[in-house]
């Protein structure tokens, strides 16, 4: 796909400026969407939408669905106006933090959630239960699993599944049916989430549609063992035959970011069968992975885009990254299977780390967009690939930095860049003083050649290192940053309209609009 001359922002729905612990799809990812519009952006960028777990430490690529929405980020406030509530969903008082307290949310929402779900079988009217119907049918392909897996690992107290019940946990046909029926109040109240997860993100997407907002969402290529997509397809995976524990596990060797590498431990796919051709399970899977992916997000970053063409298996004993050893991926077969299926996909190749010739080959073969990113760019070099004097390609997403780097004032002030390394930014970027470098990268990002530039929100506000959202290779502490309310104020907004209309990364009409204002100071 190729963007035209544009711009957006990265923030995720969970750090949206919510009042009950976290963000969600209510009025403030409205205003949000409003903000972006007034302020000339044409694209809002979302992590993964699935469900967390707190064993998991709430990381959306760490999700049991790769279908799912997560039932967190649904709004009580639009949840009050449905003529069949009944509730009240004022019952705590959450104070405005720089960081979402998820346990909290989830103590508070679900209560709330289950009544709500009584009410709705007591008292929606007809159309709306016959609505609550078409959606499990439509979505029965993976509901089904996901509703089920859901009430198991309640019941169970885990959701690890091998832990489970020996018949239940190799699923076999009595034990699901018997189990369905057994957890029948908890299978569908799990249903009705996604009912109503699913519509109020519809009306989100309208709204935002409706502004000239789009959203780029964003799929993991892997999924958590502890999911209902592991648990639904072991075929699509390599596991033991006798275990169904994995055979070997993902991650990446050491890297920009860790020494030892990424050990993310989730399974890795069966992508050859026995006869070495694509393994029909997991073509089927993935098909329908996407097929669905794309109905939610105008466009798609696909994260770690190069272990299509190879991956890092890595032992399942192993504690690091370190011991591991490429194996063949998929490659261009994949994508023209999916494209005979489902036709050009709009998304974007996450192609950062140890990126070889033959996946940048696979990535221009595709016509797929790369990323470039500027905290990435300076090592001294003139000839790094991530300086923007270096693009040859429009075709590209620049960032100034993603949810895994620190923040770009973060990373500029603080230990990642010495003293002669900053003097020598500054020299690149023409600052005359080391004040608001965050302002710097913004215009180093917005007037580079690339079609699209992105900028975390916590880079339009000139946040530190406190305020980033992830530390790849840890485990605590992560995903937890939420937008203060009041902080991206219209005067911010203002500014970065007046960049975007400097850069020409504005909408046209609204560019025509910018061009008769007078720019801020």
């Amino acid at each position: 796909m190729r963007f035209e001359r544009s711009c957006g922002i990265l923030l995720h729905i969970s750090s949206l400026p919510g009042r009950y612990g976290t963000g969600t799809l209510g009025p403030e990812a409205y205003e949000f969407a409003e903000l972006l519009a007034a302020g000339g952006q044409s694209y809002w960028q979302v992590l993964p939408i699935g469900p967390v777990a707190p064993a998991l430490g709430y990381s959306p690529y760490a999700s049991t669905s790769t279908f799912a929405g997560n039932p967190l980020f649904i709004s009580l406030e639009k949840l009050r106006r449905e003529s069949w509530f009944t509730g009240d969903i004022d019952t705590a008082v959450f104070p405005d933090s720089d960081f979402c307290d998820f346990d909290a949310a989830a103590r508070h929402k679900l209560p709330i959630l289950r009544s709500a779900c009584e009410s709705f079988f007591l008292h929606a009217a007809p159309a709306e239960l016959d609505d609550f119907a078409a959606f499990c049918a439509e979505a029965a392909c993976w509901l089904d699993d996901y509703a089920l897996f859901s009430a198991l690992g309640d019941h169970f107290g885990t959701n690890h599944w091998p832990s489970w019940e020996k018949d239940i946990f190799r699923r076999k046909p009595g034990a699901v049916e018997s189990w369905r029926s057994r957890l029948a109040l908890s299978v569908r109240f799990n249903c009705f989430l996604q009912y109503l997860f699913f519509k109020q993100w519809a009306a989100l997407k309208k709204h935002c549609a409706s502004l000239g907002i789009k959203i780029i969402g964003d799929i993991p290529i892997y999924v958590t063992f502890d999911s209902a997509d592991t648990w639904a397809h072991t075929a699509v995976f390599q596991l033991d035959d006798r275990t169904l524990l994995p055979e070997a596990v993902a991650g990446v060797p050491p890297d920009y970011f860790s020494a030892t590498g990424q050990h993310w431990g989730n399974p890795l796919y069966r992508w050859h069968g026995p006869d070495k051709k694509l393994f029909e399970p997991a073509m089927i899977w993935w098909a329908g992975r996407l097929r669905h992916l794309c109905r939610l997000f105008d466009c798609t970053r696909i994260d770690h885009f190069r272990g299509f063409e190879s991956y890092w298996a890595i032992p399942p004993q192993e504690k690091t990254a370190v011991n591991g050893s490429w194996k063949k991926g998929p490659g261009a077969p994949f994508f023209k299977r999916i494209r005979d299926e489902l036709g050009e996909l709009p998304l974007i190749a996450e192609d950062l780390g140890v990126i070889t010739p033959a996946v940048t080959r696979l990535r221009q073969s595709l016509k797929l967009p790369g990323m470039n990113i500027l905290q990435f760019a300076f090592d001294g070099s003139s000839k790094n690939p991530y300086l923007p004097h270096n693009y040859t390609d429009t075709n590209c997403v620049v960032y100034t930095g993603t949810h895994d780097n620190n923040t770009t004032n973060g990373w500029f002030y603080g230990a990642e860049t010495g003293d002669t390394m900053r003097r020598y930014i500054m020299d690149y970027t023409g600052a005359e003083s080391s004040a608001d470098f965050h302002l710097h990268a913004i215009r180093l990002a917005y007037g580079s050649i690339a079609d699209l530039a992105m900028l975390p929100a916590q880079d339009i506000l000139g946040f530190g290192e406190k305020l980033r959202m992830n530390t790849p290779a840890t485990a605590q502490g992560n995903w937890r940053w939420k937008l203060m309310p009041g902080r991206l104020t219209t005067a911010v907004m203002e500014l970065l309209r007046h960049m975007a209309g400097l850069y020409g990364r504005m909408p046209e009409k609204q560019a025509i609009t910018n061009q008769q204002e007078k720019p801020l100071s």
